[in-house]
């Protein structure tokens, strides 16, 4: 594209009424590359040029969203998600665009925020909106979660580090796994029983939420060898700084004060933790195999 080329369209971008966000996923955090007034309307006074996408919508939208449309930019799909944003409901879109060639790896993506009518500002109506939206993505999510934790199961997670993989080695950064066992906990479930056990391991999912620092990072639950084995996946690529954030994490679930009897480890529940950092240019390593070498660690 042309320098020439490149100012209409941002005039035209910038001429929308509608809000306007491009994001690149030439980078692993996919940073906001261009937008409009419109979404500066919108978003407010903070800077947002640069930051990571899922950071942005994050900040605008909260958690649960950010999480649906990362999840739809390493899909590379198009969707349409219907939001309420300051009383009113808006209808996001995102749209894949080519950056480059036909067979180009490079793609943008366009989030156009299209205006629904006004609805009433009563609590009602708020409730009502928010629970018709979080059963949708309920019902899209149910192939996706463990029914238990509400983390990623194996092979959502799975397809998620076999993206992110491909991705981090285009731009030859480095990925981590985090993995936590839960100690002693087939005593546990000989003491408290099946229900117990699983509302222990929804608490221990929470606070490993609680934790996560960017929308980009996944957390999932794998069962291996009678073990609860909860990993979580992070474009971190420093050691000491995923050792950091192994460490509160596990700092939190003993925070919990979930009482465990037959723990040899203390009075509560706790977990062992083990990190793994890879920089995803070595050709010897696959995906799967850095996520064998976490698990059977």
């Amino acid at each position: 594209m042309t320098n020439v080329q490149q100012e209409i369209l941002e005039q035209l971008i910038d001429a929308s009424a509608e809000p306007v966000l491009v994001a690149s996923t030439a980078r692993p955090d996919w940073p906001v590359v261009l937008s409009n007034r419109a979404f500066g309307r919108i978003y407010g006074g903070d800077e947002f040029s640069e930051r990571p996408l899922a950071d942005v919508v994050e900040r605008l939208l909260g958690r649960d969203l950010a999480l649906e449309v990362s999840e739809a930019v390493r899909s590379r799909q198009e969707a349409s998600i219907p939001v309420l944003l300051h009383k009113r409901e808006y209808l996001l879109v995102l749209i894949p665009l080519s950056g480059g060639a036909p067979d180009s790896s490079d793609l943008y993506y366009a989030l156009y925020w299209r205006s629904g009518p006004g609805i009433d500002p009563g609590v009602a109506s708020d409730e009502m909106h928010h629970a018709l939206l979080r059963a949708r993505r309920r019902i899209r999510d149910l192939s996706r979660d463990d029914p238990v934790t509400g983390l990623l199961n194996e092979v959502a997670f799975r397809e998620v580090l076999a993206h992110d993989w491909a991705v981090a080695a285009r731009e030859r950064t480095g990925l981590a796994i985090l993995s936590f066992t839960l100690d002693h906990f087939d005593a546990y479930l000989d003491v408290f029983g099946r229900h117990a056990t699983d509302s222990c391991l929804r608490r221990v999912a929470q606070a490993l939420r609680r934790c996560m620092r960017r929308a980009s990072d996944v957390a999932a639950r794998i069962t291996l060898d009678e073990r609860e084995i909860i990993v979580v996946l992070s474009h971190a690529s420093e050691e000491s700084g995923v050792r950091e954030f192994a460490d509160q994490i596990s700092a939190a679930v003993r925070e919990l004060g979930l009482h465990h009897p037959r723990s040899k480890a203390g009075r509560f529940v706790t977990v062992s933790q083990q990190t793994s950092v890879a920089q995803v240019d070595q050709s010897s390593l696959t995906a799967d195999k850095f996520l064998a070498g976490v698990l059977n660690d």
